[in-house]
């Protein structure tokens, strides 16, 4: 197996961890990598632009996956205009166990 270190780029969240992930190494494709990559970040593979090999190299092709070696970095560029919507995070309303008329307070 290939160990892979790989996160959704997004600058505006406050953790922003690398998970890692293991592909065969007989599988070394890039839809091989991408089928993983999402399944393991719970990301819709169609909202993925381009992957980065960090710092600065996008991935392409088979060859290039081939090339990665144990826990290099990867980033899911995202293509959805509004990255927010991904990682939204729920109002109080929305969480469970939340009380509204708790939450209403007569001073």
């Amino acid at each position: 197996e290939l160990v892979l270190k790989v996160r959704i780029q997004n600058p505006n969240l406050r953790e922003n961890d690398f998970i890692e992930i293991e592909l065969d190494r007989q599988e070394l494709t890039y839809k091989e990598l991408l089928r993983v990559s999402c399944r393991e970040l719970g990301v819709n593979p169609e909202h993925i632009q381009k992957i980065r090999k960090l710092p600065n190299t996008i991935l392409r092709k088979d060859k290039d996956v081939a090339r990665l070696q144990d826990f290099q970095e990867l980033e899911l560029v995202l293509t959805v205009s509004d990255k927010n919507l991904l990682f939204r995070v729920p109002t109080l309303s929305e969480l469970s166990g939340y009380n509204k008329k708790a939450s209403e307070f007569t001073y």
